[in-house]
């Protein structure tokens, strides 16, 4: 819920308890004399601040582990990586929803007001959505990258869950893209792309500021969606082998070495084309498990993604090879 709808009492009341205990380094005793209220009540103020976006915290140690992993990535690769500290036993679905509410955590301060963001569906993203922080944003938009109706279903429920926790997130307009996943035929995709309402989203797209994804993977131990929701035959499986397919970003696929030219079932996808995708300013990929790291180096290999939020297990494993 955004701020301005909440009890101005409240918000004054938290803000206060905020600076005094992040900013002054008071006690929660002291705050607690100093409004004339419980040490439970501070407590409370300060969950509220958080949740709410009117404190954001962020942990930097130059020295520990991680921060090592983050500078060797971006050495290597590029790319700037927020490694999350997950310990080597945890399954990989909590694995995951760790990265995930990481990841959503990360995400607030890259998206503002009078900003477009691109969204692909998929696993890892809607893991992402049930975490988000709310920031209020003005004249901002969401658009979704890839369609997501397929055989089976219209997959409109699935995607729009996902972009409409966005929206609600961050105040902003929602566009959706009524589309196939993938068309039966790529003369049938040439056609619908003059349609006026489909050239209209395909417009916001190319005037993204931020674009949000994960990888898709037919390997990946947490299930990548457009792998097991019925959108791809055997006969698309055969075909992904044959263009030896490592993974795919919002339905776009791509080869270990980052090409992804003459795979035949991109001529059928509704995702943005790669070299579209490596023309927005800020990209960011949200990849958890060790399952997806032939994915990953794939991507990497495309040049896809300024922004990589990765758990360590992965990260580490990502630079041994």
């Amino acid at each position: 819920m955004p701020t301005d709808s909440l009890g101005s009492d409240k918000v004054r009341d938290a803000l206060r308890a905020a600076h005094l205990y992040y900013m002054q380094d008071l006690t929660m005793e002291a705050i607690a004399a100093e409004l004339h209220t419980s040490r439970s009540s501070v407590s409370r103020l300060l969950g509220f601040a958080r949740e709410t976006g009117l404190v954001e915290i962020q942990v930097k140690s130059p020295a520990d582990r991680v921060s090592s992993v983050q500078d060797r990535i971006r050495e290597r690769f590029s790319v700037t990586a927020h490694v999350v500290p997950v310990p080597d036993n945890t399954a990989e679905v909590d694995r995951l929803e760790r990265v995930a509410m990481s990841a959503a955590r990360i995400l607030g301060p890259f998206f503002d007001s009078n900003m477009t963001m691109g969204i692909a569906w998929g696993s890892t993203l809607s893991a992402v959505s049930r975490h988000l922080q709310e920031k209020v944003t003005h004249n901002s938009q969401i658009v979704q990258l890839n369609g997501a109706s397929n055989a089976r279903t219209t997959g409109i429920g699935y995607a729009s869950e996902i972009m409409s926790r966005f929206g609600v997130a961050f105040g902003a307009y929602v566009q959706q893209f009524p589309v196939p996943a993938f068309f039966d035929d790529p003369h049938t995709k040439q056609v619908l792309w003059r349609e006026r309402s489909i050239r209209r989203v395909l417009e916001i797209q190319k005037h993204m500021d931020l674009a949000l994804f994960g990888l898709g993977s037919a390997y990946a131990d947490v299930p990548s969606h457009v792998y097991v929701g019925g959108y791809l035959d055997d006969a698309d499986f055969e075909q992904l082998t044959k263009s030896d397919v490592v993974g795919d970003v919002a339905t776009v696929f791509y080869r270990a070495d980052g090409s992804s030219e003459d795979i035949p079932m991109n001529a059928r996808s509704t995702g943005p084309s790669l070299e579209l995708l490596r023309k927005v300013s800020r990209r960011v990929c949200v990849v958890s498990g060790r399952s997806k790291l032939p994915a990953l180096r794939g991507a990497l290999a495309a040049g896809v993604m300024t922004d990589l939020i990765i758990d360590e297990t992965t990260a580490v494993a990502l630079l041994r090879e």
